[in-house]
């Protein structure tokens, strides 16, 4: 998949170049194209350095909390739901566990953590998987719920928009919440409908009430706020959250005897290693985007779709955004790399930079975690893991616009 998208950018790029030279007699077209793939080749670097010591940071602490055994107890209090949500697999069997440990790592921004954890807990579901080439209800629970778990740090995104002049850069914390959380909830309620789970009865009940009732709490309490001082507190109670979590787990891993300083500088190299690592995905997919902008491409699909909101009688501020959530279910590279250059186009600040900040916060890249976790265990059918996966994602993007609008619009 992301082979055709990543070269559908560049045939485009250059069918719709020969027409601005043929029929527009724009003959400098080309001239742009090389230009953007010198500067998109020159921002993938600036980038990926800046990337380096805050991912070093950022894994190096994350290494201090599970040396701390914090994933562990957070897998431990979520654990009871999941025996409820996937009642075919058997009490105490070890999928649980990896489960647990799977979402738990997403939860805390720890990829590097999660995705080992997600293979192993697809590998432990297929063992009690009856047809080994079809997708169980409980492995397709477990993708749509890793497609679109919430994330309470989204630094990687954070970090994009420091480097991209944002003035703060954790504005966006609270809107990535929210539509992160409606993008989990849909999908977690799609899947129910199509496996027939009661949401409504028991445990289940019992751990929905509870995060829907903080999440309404939020609301109402936003709802008092103006524009600036929502904002204004995103940014406060993100910051203050992060802050406090990291203080925690520093004063819970030294009162476990631990070598903190040791164990952040484990986690830290492999935050050298993953940002050297990205930069030939961000240098392939900037490079193809800014062709496919510099060429007009990308100006005459965003502007077709700005002309049917005028059409329609809606605001069009977030149509500049789209190409981000387009991307999205696709290739996290690819989103990632749209996110960037939207902002690098019209700013952090603006009012598109700001929502492709919240659509590559707010859901997972639901084509490639399908194609890893059921390509690693031999799945060929899927059933209806993508519709539900979508259907998470569409709400994710829907709910994104719709908090961007309150929180900045």
């Amino acid at each position: 998949m992301l082979n055709i998208i990543w070269l559908f950018f560049f045939i485009f790029a250059f069918v719709v170049s020969l027409y601005q030279w043929l029929v527009l007699g724009n003959a400098g077209i080309f001239e742009a194209l090389l230009t953007s793939i010198i500067s998109m080749s020159k921002v993938t670097v600036e980038i990926a350095i800046g990337l380096i010591g805050i991912l070093s940071f950022w894994l190096g602490m994350m290494k201090i909390a599970e040396s701390g055994g914090i994933v562990n107890k957070i897998a431990q209090a979520i654990s009871p739901l999941f025996s409820r949500l996937m009642p075919e697999v058997p009490k105490n069997h070890p999928a649980f566990g990896s489960i647990t440990m799977n979402l738990s790592a997403n939860f805390l921004g720890l990829d590097n953590a999660a995705t080992p954890l997600g293979l192993k807990a697809m590998s432990d579901l297929q063992e009690i998987n009856p047809k080994k080439d079809t997708a169980s209800n409980a492995q397709i629970l477990f993708l749509v719920l890793n497609t679109s778990s919430v994330t309470l740090f989204p630094i990687s995104v954070f970090v994009y928009r420091a480097q991209q002049g944002a003035a703060v850069a954790t504005d966006v914390f609270l809107p990535i919440l929210l539509a992160t959380f409606a993008s989990t909830l849909a999908g977690l309620v799609s899947v129910a409908l199509f496996q027939r789970i009661k949401l409504y009865k028991g445990v289940i009940l019992l751990y929905l009430s509870g995060a829907m009732a903080l999440v309404a709490a939020l609301v109402i309490y936003l709802a008092q706020l103006t524009a600036e001082q929502l904002a204004s507190q995103s940014s406060l109670m993100g910051n203050f959250l992060i802050i406090s979590v990291l203080i925690s787990f520093l004063a819970i891993a030294h009162l476990k005897k631990i070598n903190v300083y040791d164990q952040f500088i484990i986690g830290a190299k492999e935050g050298f290693e993953v940002s050297i690592k990205l930069i030939p995905y961000l240098l392939a997919m900037l490079c193809a985007i800014g062709v496919f902008r510099a060429s007009g491409a990308l100006d005459l699909i965003v502007d077709s779709i700005r002309n049917l909101v005028i059409y329609l009688g809606g605001d069009t501020r977030f149509v500049d955004a789209l190409p981000t959530a387009f991307m999205k279910p696709l290739s996290g590279s690819g989103s990632r790399a749209m996110m960037i250059e939207t902002m690098n186009a019209h700013g952090a600040d603006s009012f598109a930079g700001r929502l492709a900040s919240i659509m590559q916060g707010s859901t997972e890249t639901t084509f490639y975690v399908l194609a890893v976790y059921f390509g690693s265990v031999g799945i060929r059918y899927s059933r209806h893991a993508i519709t539900c996966g979508l259907i998470a994602d569409v709400s994710g993007i829907c709910a994104g616009i719709g908090v961007c609008y309150w929180f900045f619009g």
